[in-house]
């Protein structure tokens, strides 16, 4: 999409720039590099996603910043990190999930490797580096002084993805790719309703002879193989045969309703197009509405408030995007104290 105005906004900084402040500074200018070092030496958090060895070329590296500022804490996000030989390396969310593994375990056992339909790996990059952040900060109050946080997108996601093991699947016989099926239950999958599909899981015994009874297949407790998590999962293709026999017959509704009436886990498969009508998520206050900067009143695409609910205070992020450079004049008066053409001349 081409810019039609100067006023047009990108969806995912209509989004992402909400509750933030805009400064702009030209970093390849002497007027501008000196600017946002005497910013920097007010900082408590500096957070960069250049490609590695940019910001030493720059001069706003963290040693040079430290030198400034010894309480700054700098936190730099690359997607393979900030040493080893493929530091360098440009990356974007897709090449991330193909590098760690990810698109390897994800689609049918006997269809190709496919990336989630989420770019996960930016969103999982960016909690890490929040929770490295506030450990930092944490630390700062008994030593006073700030640190380095390198974080990797890649390693941030072979983190999560290595909770499995996957490198014991190949000893037990298990393709990577298990399409939407848990391994270490069964049954726990998706399954055909007579209008739709549904996810459906037992994750316990107790769970399975909840639905033995559901299914009016309550001659199966008395089979030892049935009754043996290890013959279930072996045997999945039986199991989920079992299941589907059972809720071809119904509707989404009537499984969720039958499942849900005996704590057995359950939900229909939502379209993401329908979360703003998810009435849970209308109960949490979670989602809203990203709005223009210089169109307050328009009605701009769905976005998700903060997520954590604290007993102690309200978050809300309801202020829009800033325009570009909005706050450049307020930022360096406030910081700085300095209110002049000389110094926004910089900028």
């Amino acid at each position: 999409m081409t810019r039609r105005t100067p006023q047009d906004l990108g969806i995912a900084y209509l989004k992402r720039g909400r509750g933030k402040k805009s400064v702009a500074i030209d970093l390849k200018s002497r007027e501008g590099h000196a600017l946002f070092l005497r910013l920097a030496g007010k900082a408590d958090v500096l957070v960069e996603n250049f490609r590695t060895g940019v910001t030493k070329r720059l001069g706003i590296d963290y040693p040079a910043l430290a030198k400034i500022n010894p309480r700054l804490v700098y936190c730099s996000i690359t997607g393979y990190g900030t040493t080893g030989a493929e530091s360098g390396r440009k990356a974007y969310d897709l090449m991330v999930q193909a590098s760690s593994g990810l698109m390897s375990i994800t689609g049918e056992p006997d269809g190709p490797a496919q990336k989630a339909g989420s770019p996960l790996s930016d969103g999982i990059a960016g909690t890490f580096a929040l929770s490295g952040i506030l450990g930092a900060l944490y630390q700062r109050t008994r030593t006073g002084k700030g640190q380095f946080i390198d974080v990797s997108m890649s390693d941030c996601l072979v983190s999560l993805l290595l909770d499995e093991p996957w490198d014991c699947y190949d000893d037990l016989g298990l393709p990577l790719r298990q399409g939407n099926r848990i391994m270490r239950f069964s049954p726990f999958n998706t399954y055909p309703a007579s209008d739709g599909t549904v996810a459906l899981g037992a994750a316990t015994q107790a769970d399975w002879i909840a639905l033995l009874d559901l299914m009016g297949r309550s001659d199966l407790k008395d089979s030892p193989n049935h009754m043996d998590p290890g013959w279930r999962i072996s045997n999945n293709g039986e199991i989920d045969a079992i299941v589907s026999e059972w809720t071809r017959g119904l509707t989404i509704a009537g499984i969720v309703e039958r499942c849900t009436s005996r704590a057995i886990a359950c939900s229909p498969i939502r379209d993401i197009r329908d979360l703003d009508r998810w009435e849970q998520l209308r109960h949490r206050g979670l989602l809203t509405r990203a709005t223009h900067p210089d169109l307050p009143e328009s009605k701009g695409p769905l976005a998700a408030g903060f997520p954590l609910k604290f007993s102690g205070g309200s978050i809300s992020v309801t202020s829009p995007a800033a325009s570009h450079a909005e706050h450049t004049r307020e930022v360096i008066r406030e910081w700085l104290g300095e209110d002049n053409e000389e110094t926004l001349g910089a900028a």
